[in-house]
This record gives structure tokens, sequence and C-alpha cells, in this order.
């Protein structure tokens, strides 16, 4: 079975919440062919999402590897099983410690942002999706990994090829394959000679005495492309048209900078970048009232967890100031995903010097039609603005 995850998936959908907060209401466990196009079934409420996800034993992740391996090679992590996800991620955890992620935001990922940043001065009118979220992302993935500036736009068009591969199967394969030998080069120089950069990191990090193996290392760049760039060009575009959107939240995170870490939060949970992710039950089971048996995929909807009115009130509307609490936005259990920390990083550096440098900044919709779209990922179709009062 294989999902359809270039044209059924993406979607162009305005407005998927009041369908969504009818299954929580009436039909929070059921069987749907909407997001598989085969009888899968769908989980809407909060609590039912986090008991599934963190019940490793009930539900394997070998879907996202059904899914995604033709393109992100052999070691696709979110789609192991125990042990091996365990031992995989525990050679890769180190490249993501708190104190080098914090080293890659002053030293890597401020000064490519901050470039980019001043790159929009003199413009009248910017959207800033084309100009900006869609950029930067793709810079700092390719400036911690080491890539020469030269191969970054090389690198940026392999990313999108292998990001959309479901609407075009040819192109993604022969992008991963172009990748896989041009990174191949690198792997191979970092293991002689490493430097301060992620893909050295990787390439001589050890636990019990083993290391990643080359198509390993290649496996998890690969997964970058979906895990860094994607997640993070759409969140950051989101929070930033929540925002611009309402000027009173605007000005309070202008006023007080410390604010951007709780707004990207609330984008998150607010419109989170992936609305759902799938599991197969390992053997016969029962969601509710629901019969499953083994070998069924199970979709768990992120998006709608995330908008539980057991946990959030008036859950459609985007409001920084809520009272933090946990969301499914980066997933659940085992699988959490490792660049969590990294995604929130950028963003966060994204927005405090994009605000700081252009304090005038205001929405300016003119004939668009900015809104946030999509069934499977969500994302602002433009954020057109004038950086200057």
């Amino acid at each position: 079975m294989s999902l359809d995850v270039g044209s059924s998936l993406a979607g162009h959908e305005r407005d998927p919440y009041p369908a969504l907060a009818e299954h929580r209401r009436s039909a929070p466990v059921a069987w749907t062919r909407r997001y598989t196009g085969f009888d899968a079934v769908a989980l809407y409420r909060y609590d039912d999402v986090a008991a599934a996800l963190g019940d490793d034993d009930t539900w394997s992740a070998a879907s996202a590897k059904l899914l995604y391996q033709e393109f992100m090679g052999e070691y696709v992590m979110v789609g192991m099983d125990e042990p091996e996800h365990r031992r995989y991620r525990a050679l890769v955890a180190p490249a993501f410690r708190p104190r080098i992620l914090e080293a890659w935001a002053d030293g890597r990922i401020r000064p490519l942002v901050e470039e980019l940043v001043d790159s929009l001065a003199g413009e009248d009118r910017v959207d800033l999706v084309r100009s900006f979220t869609a950029r930067f992302p793709v810079w700092v993935i390719a400036g911690i990994l080491g890539l020469p500036r030269e191969d970054w736009l090389t690198f940026r068009r392999w990313s999108m090829a292998i990001i959309d591969g479901g609407a075009d199967v040819p192109r993604a394969r022969a992008a991963s394959q172009e990748l896989a030998a041009y990174f191949q080069v690198l792997i191979d120089q970092r293991r002689v000679r490493p430097g301060d950069d992620l893909l050295s990191e990787l390439a001589v990090t050890e636990l019990d005495g083993e290391r990643l193996s080359d198509e390993e290392i290649l496996s998890f760049v690969r997964l970058l492309l979906p895990a860094g760039v994607e997640t993070t060009y759409r969140s950051s575009g989101t929070v930033l048209l929540a925002l611009l959107s309402d000027p009173a939240q605007l000005a309070a995170v202008q006023g007080d900078p410390s604010l951007i870490p709780a707004a990207i939060e609330e984008g998150l949970r607010w419109e989170t970048p992936v609305l759902l992710t799938t599991r197969i039950a390992r053997h016969d089971t029962r969601l509710g009232e629901v019969e499953v048996p083994a070998g069924s995929w199970m979709v768990a909807h992120l998006g709608s967890a995330n908008h539980d009115e057991s946990r959030w009130d008036d859950p459609e509307h985007f409001d920084l100031f809520r009272p933090p609490r946990a969301t499914m936005s980066f997933g659940h259990g085992p699988h959490t995903c490792l660049g969590m920390h990294l995604s929130r990083i950028e963003a966060r550096v994204a927005l405090e010097l994009l605000l700081d440098r252009y304090p005038g900044i205001h929405l300016d919709p003119g004939d668009d039609d900015p809104h946030i779209r999509g069934t499977l990922f969500r994302s602002p179709t433009c954020v057109p603005v004038r950086l200057a009062a």
C-alpha cells in the first residue's frame, strides 16, 4: 500500500477544523479512506493520539519506511522500531546536544538569517514566504552541514525534489541519488578531517565503539530535508501571518522579544505544519469501540489533537498568552522529532532578526488572499508585507 502524498494529502483545504471538531465530538475513532486511499483507523482526540504514539508495542512505525524509503534510503529513522530505532537514535542524538545547537545558533544560524533579512532592505513590498521563510531553512541546514556556499542552490533543488517526492517520484529518486553521490565525497573527507559542522559530528560520533555507517548518515541527511526545512519553513510562515494579522499580539512581541518562543509554540499548535502521522498495528487491538486487526494502518491526526477542546479553550484562536501545555506538533513517544529544538531555534532567530530589523513591518494583502491551507501540510499561501510604515 502507498499514500498519494503528491496530491490528495498535500491538498489545498482552507479550513479542516470544523470537520475535525465534529470527529472529536461524534467519531473520535473511525475508519476512513480520506488520508490514505485505503481503509485506516483515524484518531482525532489528544489523549487517544498520545496513547497510540506512546505505545510502541502495539503500533509499528514501519509505515514511514514504506512511504519514504525510496527517497530517503534504507535507514529511515522515523520508520524504525525497537531496538533498531533506539540504537540509531542514540548514535545520531549527540549531534543535537544543547551545547552544539546553541553554538550553531550564534555561529552559523544567526549570521545566515541576518544576511537574508538584510537582503530584503530596499524592497517596497515583499512576500515573506517567497523571499524569506522558504529560503532561510535551506540556508541554515546547508550551513550547519558545512556545505560550500556555491553548492547551496543545488542543495535546495535536491531538497525540494525529495520533499515533493510523492508528486514526482522519478525526479525525487534522481535527486536522492545525486545527493547521495555528492555527500559520499564529503563524508569521506570528514572521516579524515572533521570540522565543526553537523556532517562531521555524524561522521565521527561513537557510542560504545560503534559509528554510523555511510548509508546511515546519507539516510539521516535526506531525513533532515523534510524535518529541518519543510517543518521550519511552514511553521515560521504561519506564526508570521498570525502575528501580522493581529496588531495587538504583534505589538506585544515587538515590545517584549522574550515572547517570541511562546508565539512559535502557539503557531505550532494552532496550525500544525504536518497534520498527521501513521502507524501499523502489530497485533489485533481495540481503540474505543473499534476493533483493529493486525496489519491495519492507523492515522494519528496531530492537528486535530492540537485543537482538542478538552485541553485548550477556544482552540481555533491564535493566542500566544495561553498557559504552556505540551502539544503533538513534533509527535509523541519514542519517535518525537529529534530536530524539534533545532527547528525552534531557527524560527526564534528568524523572528528576532526580522522584527528587530523592520519595526514598521505590517501586512499588506493588496489583491492577494493570504491564508493557510493544506490537508497534510499546512502553511500560508503568501505573507505580503510592507517592511516599513
